[in-house]
């Protein structure tokens, strides 16, 4: 019994040393005040402006600064609304200032843009998002949103008519404290867009480009149709008409360059089996690389046809003829005549 009372009584007296622990330290914890504070609402309360605020940490006592932005507080301001608020005996710990940013959520242009790109993606006959040239009614630039609002953007409404380009997109963005979602719409004009060699300067028909007459943009698909011309196979083409500077160039303006010209003195290959001869003449019409064109033999005043082969340069190709079967010249049994040995003479064509 006696044992019992004595361990109740140091109990009590545990109990009370601990208590009278606790009391010395919240008397030691003094209130300071913080150099800097962020806050992702839109009330600066007494716990965000110091430390061991105690029971006054959730008093608002400050509007916070616009999203994504940073405010100053002087220290003297300070102290004057907490007295207000009975917060007395903060350590100032000798600042002058306190600085207050607000976090925030920012949606810049390039990350809308692409949003709105792939929610269109396919719609309507458009293409891959990566070829959507988008022009917003309104220029949103960047959007803070309040930090809370962490979602992913979620197309709810797409909306999109061919005729007029015209698309209306809205978006569901989901609150991570458990808010409303918050919605933005766009609205705009949406054409698909495709890489094509456009013209640094007017050419003339039969001009041979250069690679420094022509780059590379992103022009309207409806403006240059399936027929665009790439840059690398447009340099060292031929145009087929006059072309303007700036004009998205297709296939059908280009020509292989022709190696030979009207009137051109041109040499004269003729090929066959065992055969190479060459001769001078003069081309009757023009052609590129493996265009049939007709000439004109100067040496025989024959007009031939042939392939143009290279610059200047026209072929004719002869075909051998076909010698005559060898016929047997072994004699039947009852054929006495004595056999005799022919010797075929080969067969060269002249030239034309």
């Amino acid at each position: 019994m006696i044992a019992r009372s004595l361990l109740s009584i140091s109990m009590l007296l545990a109990a009370t040393v601990s208590s009278a622990a606790q009391s010395r330290n919240e008397v030691i914890a003094v209130p300071a005040l913080r150099a800097s504070v962020t806050v992702s609402g839109d009330i600066v309360r007494v716990g965000d402006l110091i430390d061991n605020a105690g029971s006054a940490a959730t008093i608002a006592v400050y509007r916070s600064p616009d999203l994504g932005m940073t405010g100053t507080l002087p220290v003297a301001q300070v102290l004057n609304t907490l007295r207000t608020h009975q917060v007395i005996g903060v350590d100032t710990r000798d600042l002058k200032e306190i600085t207050v940013t607000r976090l925030a959520r920012t949606l810049d242009t390039a990350e809308i843009e692409r949003q709105v790109a792939h929610a269109l993606e396919r719609r309507q006959g458009l293409g891959d998002a990566a070829n959507i040239a988008l022009t917003f009614d309104r220029d949103s630039g960047d959007i803070r949103l309040d930090a809370s609002y962490g979602g992913t953007m979620q197309p709810i409404a797409v909306r999109y008519e061919p005729r007029g380009n015209r698309f209306d997109v809205t978006f569901e963005i989901s609150n991570d404290a458990g808010a409303a979602p918050l919605k933005l719409r766009f609205t705009g004009t949406a054409v698909e867009t495709i890489e094509a060699a456009v013209l640094l300067r007017g050419v003339e028909r039969g001009e041979v480009l250069k690679a420094s007459d022509v780059l590379v943009e992103r022009r309207p698909k409806v403006e240059v149709g399936n027929d665009a011309a790439l840059r690398d196979a447009a340099i060292g083409m031929q145009a087929r008409r006059q072309l303007r500077a700036g004009q998205a160039l297709r296939t059908a303006d280009l020509a292989k360059p022709d190696l030979v010209t009207r009137d051109q003195s041109v040499t004269l290959i003729y090929r066959s089996s065992g055969l190479y001869l060459t001769v001078r003449g003069k081309a009757m019409d023009g052609g590129a690389e493996g265009d049939v064109v007709s000439v004109m033999n100067l040496q025989s005043k024959r007009v031939v046809s042939g392939v143009v082969t290279g610059r200047g340069e026209v072929s004719i190709t002869i075909a051998t003829p076909r010698q005559p079967p060898v016929a047997d010249a072994t004699p039947s049994s009852g054929d006495t005549t004595p056999s005799a040995t022919v010797k075929l003479s080969s067969v060269v064509p002249n030239a034309e």
